[in-house]
C-alpha cells in the first residue's frame, strides 16, 4: 500500500477542453466571433493577466501538455496567458521579476529550486500578486507563501515505483535523474529506494544533451549486466533508455514518470512497461483556473494543503483509454 499522508487529494474528470478559432500572441486562445462579446461556456468576467513560468528545458513534450490545460482554462476564463519556461533557476527568477514589474493579475510557478524562487515569490505576494505553485516544489510551496500547489508528493509516487518492481520481482533498479539539485526528481528517486527491496542505484546525466544521455545510460547497462529495470523520470528519457537497452544488449526493462503520445504507444507496443502519471494538463488547468477563482470570488483550493494530481499507473490494462486523450494533447 501506498503510505498516506494529510493531503488533499482531488480525483478530478478531465476537465472540458474549449475550442476556440484562434490564439494570443501569449497564450490564451481568443473566440474569434464578430458579436464581440464572450463565446458560450467563455467567462465574461474582466480579463485579467496571468503569468505561468517552469523550469521546462526546451524540446521536452511533457511541457506541451501542462501549457495545453493552461491554455484551455485561460481560454474558458477570459484570461491572457503569458507562458515562460526555463531550465535555469536564475532565468525562472528573472521570469518571475518581470511578470511583477508588469503588473499581472496572477503568477503560476514551478518550484523545482524552491530556495532560489523563494524570494521572488514572497516578492509576489508583497507586491499583492496571488501566486500558486505547480508542478514543483511540494515540501516547499507553503513557505513561500503561495495559495496552494497543483501536482504530485513526488516521494510518494517513488515509493509508489519501488512497491511495483517488489510486486514484479525487479532485483536490480537504475533510476536515470536528468537534473542533479532538482527537488522532485530527487525525491522521486529516494522515494524509489525507500520501498524497493532490490538494489536501487542512481544514474545523474545532462538532461539536456540527450545524446550524452543514451551513451551514458548504455554504458551503465555494459558495465552492469545485473541491473534488469531502468526508471526514468521523463518521457523522453524512457525513449532513449529503450534505445540504450538494445545498443548495449541487456535485458531490462524501462518503466517511468510522466508521458507524452510518443511514450504512449512505447507502452502499446511494449517497449516501455508502465509510466506514473502526474496529469500535466490537470496541473496547468487547475493553476490558471485557481488564480481566476481566487481573484474573481476570493475562492482557495485545497483547505491549506496540496491539491494532488497523481501518482497514478499508466500500463497494458488502461494505455489504450489512455491514448485516446494523448492523441489530443492532453495526457
Amino acid at each position: 500500500m501506498i503510505r498516506t499522508r494529510k493531503l488533499t487529494f482531488v480525483a478530478l474528470a478531465a476537465a472540458t477542453a474549449v475550442t476556440l478559432a484562434s490564439c494570443s500572441s501569449s497564450g490564451g486562445r481568443q473566440d474569434s466571433g464578430d458579436d464581440g462579446g464572450a463565446a458560450a461556456g467563455v467567462a465574461d468576467t474582466e480579463r485579467m493577466t496571468i503569468a505561468m513560468v517552469t523550469h521546462a528545458a526546451p524540446g521536452d513534450t511533457f511541457w506541451d501538455i501542462v501549457r495545453s490545460g493552461a491554455e484551455d482554462a485561460a481560454a474558458k476564463d477570459n484570461v491572457d496567458l503569458n507562458y515562460q519556461g526555463a531550465p535555469e533557476a536564475a532565468d525562472q527568477v528573472n521570469l518571475v521579476q518581470s511578470a511583477i514589474d508588469s503588473g499581472v493579475d496572477g503568477i503560476a510557478v514551478t518550484l523545482a529550486k524552491a530556495d532560489a524562487l523563494a524570494p521572488a515569490v514572497q516578492a509576489a505576494t508583497e507586491a499583492g500578486i496571488p501566486v500558486v505553485a505547480f508542478n514543483g516544489g511540494f515540501g516547499e510551496w507553503q513557505e513561500t507563501g503561495a495559495l496552494g500547489y497543483f501536482g504530485q508528493d513526488e516521494e510518494i509516487a517513488g515509493e509508489a515505483a519501488g512497491e511495483r518492481l517488489n510486486e514484479e520481482g525487479a532485483q536490480h533498479s537504475l533510476c536515470v535523474i536528468q537534473e542533479q539539485g532538482h527537488v522532485g526528481l530527487e525525491a522521486r528517486c529516494r522515494g524509489l529506494d525507500n520501498t524497493f527491496g532490490g538494489t536501487s542505484e542512481i544514474l545523474y546525466v545532462t538532461g539536456t544533451d540527450m545524446p550524452s544521455v543514451q551513451q551514458s545510460i548504455t554504458s551503465k547497462l555494459q558495465q552492469d549486466p545485473t541491473i534488469d529495470r531502468v526508471v526514468t523520470l521523463g518521457a523522453p528519457f524512457a525513449l532513449t533508455a529503450v534505445q540504450s537497452v538494445g545498443e548495449a544488449g541487456s535485458s531490462a526493462t524501462v518503466a517511468t514518470f510522466d508521458t507524452n503520445p510518443e511514450l504512449i504507444s512505447a507502452i502499446q507496443n511494449g517497449d516501455v512497461e508502465w509510466a506514473i502519471d502526474q496529469q500535466p494538463y490537470l496541473q496547468g488547468y487547475l493553476a490558471v483556473d485557481s488564480l481566476w477563482l481566487y481573484n474573481t470570488n476570493g475562492n482557495t483550493i485545497g483547505g491549506g494543503q496540496a491539491t494532488l494530481t497523481g501518482p497514478s499507473f499508466i500500463d497494458s490494462t488502461n494505455v489504450d483509454r489512455v491514448a485516446e486523450f494523448a492523441a489530443g494533447g492532453t495526457r
